[in-house]
């Protein structure tokens, strides 16, 4: 895109400081509108499997209703508790939004389609998405209210509890793959199950990660059955209680922009990314971006799923799985998986 903008006259520094503005853009405005959309999908998946309609009634089967929440929200007063710490407390969601788009900078929706295309994309991805516990932490205490205080010490343990067991198994995905470029890790993925399945999850000491990489994907989202740090039932909204009008948007849009990321890495680290299912050559011919977002959907569906179908955990529970069962059994995955290659010649 650099090239382009130097065709049209700009020296090199303008033109590809227009193509970063330009690349930033194509790539925050589509993921703004695909928050909303899959909100309205969100909503349908649970409505369905509870017997329900779900939105149907602004715009044509519903699909308007985000949008006009949208409008709500940022029609209503933004209302700042006395006793809060005003500074902190209106930082808390713009810190929690940028984050979720910043992870978003070296994504691969296809070959050459990303922003920034660096060999550290994977360590770059688990550092961004560790920062975003840090909106929740700063607004459970610029709230100055208990309910958002316990959120925000629920949400500091349990994010500890996850990124530790997601690292060790995003190391065995290395170990494959021999890179922490995310582009080279969906190529390393063609032909991998058997000569014909593009995918890591096809091989039996990758499928258990993949497994506990999705389970641990709810977890750092905060979605359902993990969802303490906004149980209703017992913290009223959790951190968000105080929030109103576009504060509140802003984690709403955090949120999801994060769980889109996670569906986005389940297909990228294991199942493929943009390369099709199968390494036939006609599928080729459909664009990778294709489908990536088909497995990126595929994925958002099952996050809708568990959701309207698994009780939540009490929080005992949730820390026992994550040290006691996750964290042991990913560490000896990694030991496994080392032995593995260096018996069978990968490393040589």
């Amino acid at each position: 895109m650099t090239e382009f903008f130097q065709s049209l006259g700009m020296n090199y520094e303008w033109a590809w400081f227009v193509a970063t503005i330009a690349g930033i853009l194509l790539i925050a405005l589509p993921l703004m509108l695909s928050v909303a959309m899959i909100i309205y999908v969100d909503r349908k998946v649970w409505a369905a499997i509870n017997l329900r309609r779900g939105p149907n009634v602004v715009g044509p089967f519903g699909l308007l209703q985000s949008f006009a929440d949208g409008l709500k929200v940022f029609l209503q007063e933004t209302i700042i508790p006395s006793a809060a710490n005003k500074g902190i407390f209106l930082l808390a969601p713009i810190l929690t939004f940028t984050v979720a788009l910043a992870a978003w900078a070296v994504v691969p929706f296809s070959a050459t389609a990303v922003l920034a295309d660096i060999n550290i994309g994977l360590l770059y991805i688990l550092a961004i998405s560790s920062l975003s516990v840090y909106g929740v932490v700063m607004s459970g205490w610029a709230s100055n209210s208990k309910y958002p205080f316990f959120s925000a010490m629920r949400a500091a343990a349990q994010m500890i509890s996850y990124e530790v067991s997601i690292g060790f198994i995003l190391v065995c995905v290395v170990l494959f793959a021999g890179t922490f470029n995310l582009n080279d890790i969906v190529r390393s993925q063609q032909g991998f199950g058997l000569g014909i399945v593009n995918a890591y999850v096809i091989h039996p000491l990758l499928f258990p990660m993949w497994v506990m990489f999705f389970i641990s994907s709810l977890a750092e989202t905060q979605r359902v059955p993990f969802d303490l740090t906004e149980a209703e039932s017992e913290l009223v909204a959790g951190y968000q209680t105080e929030y109103s009008s576009m504060s509140f948007a802003l984690f709403w849009l955090g949120e999801y922009a994060n769980i889109l990321l996670m569906c986005i890495l389940n297909a990228l680290l294991f199942w493929g990314g943009w390369l099709p299912p199968i390494d036939w050559a006609p599928l080729y011919y459909v664009p990778g971006i294709v489908w990536l977002l088909l497995k990126t959907f595929f994925f958002f569906f099952m996050f809708s799923w568990v959701m309207a179908t698994v009780p939540r955990y009490r929080y005992d529970q949730l820390m026992r799985l994550g040290w006691k069962v996750f964290l042991p059994i990913s560490l000896g995955f990694v030991v496994v998986i080392s032995g593995y290659l260096m018996a069978t010649g990968h490393f040589g």
